[in-house]
């Protein structure tokens, strides 16, 4: 989750060039914050993660293998503290959900959540997003990949830690099956407008807004909304979602 919205400025908005290869080796999109664990948490690292938990070193998964069955399949990067996570799956028990997030909290929170809710839908990766999809997902293998608020690294010198860059979409439609959709929705608007640019220029992707609200979609029902954003409507904040498909 990023910080509460703040008003940016122009400067910000726009892909760094159109050859830059905006998603490089070694430069990481988030920062590993040290937090204090609670009881439940700490218990979803320790009881719940053997069960559900996954890491690159299980290599590249067959998607029936892991959840012993032929379903939709979504995958959410980037799921915070869980709570839309969570209840996307209880809400919906034909799709399975795989979430990525590194932040350990976030990680044992959903977890505790998964467990006493009885979920079976729900697999959890700690790792890079990146070396997820390269290492462990197959091609083809996803309907949805959800990015909701990634940190936006409002500041210029910043904008190469942005995960939404040529390359990582490019990854990302390589994941996804012919017509699969990928979602994202930020509460920064020149955030949004990067997405929207960097998105226009990605092949092999069609946007499915309308055109009177192009190129961003109303919120879908589907996408939980979470307190954090709640917070953000009533303190007058604007959220722009962004869906595109897969169209090759």
């Amino acid at each position: 989750m990023n910080d509460p919205q703040h008003d940016a400025p122009a400067s910000t908005t726009g892909p760094e060039g159109p050859d830059a290869p905006l998603h490089r080796r070694g430069i990481k999109s988030y920062v590993l914050r040290a937090g204090r664990m609670t009881q439940a948490q700490t218990r979803g690292l320790e009881e719940v993660w053997p069960r559900l938990g996954l890491t690159l070193a299980d290599g590249r998964q067959d998607l029936e293998v892991l959840f012993g069955r032929r379903a939709p399949r979504v995958l959410e990067i980037g799921f915070g503290m869980g709570a839309s996570l969570v209840e996307q799956a209880e809400t919906h028990p034909e799709t399975d959900f795989i979430g990525i997030e590194v932040h350990a909290p976030g990680v044992g929170k959903l977890l505790d959540e998964a467990d006493k809710r009885g979920l079976t839908n729900l697999r959890v990766y700690r790792e890079d997003a990146l070396a997820v999809l390269e290492q462990c997902l197959p091609e083809a293998s996803l309907d949805t990949l959800q990015l909701f608020f990634p940190d936006p690294w409002p500041k210029k010198k910043h904008h190469k830690r942005r995960i939404v860059q040529p390359a990582f979409v490019e990854l990302v439609r390589t994941r996804l099956k012919p017509g699969g959709t990928f979602h994202l929705a930020t509460d920064w608007q020149a955030y949004a407008e990067w997405m929207a640019e960097v998105m226009a220029a990605a092949p092999g992707y069609r946007n499915v807004a309308a055109p009177d609200t192009a190129p961003y979609v109303p919120r879908p029902a589907f996408r939980p909304l979470t307190k954090f954003e709640a917070r953000g409507e009533r303190l007058g904040h604007g959220v722009w979602d962004l869906m595109y498909r897969r169209s090759e």
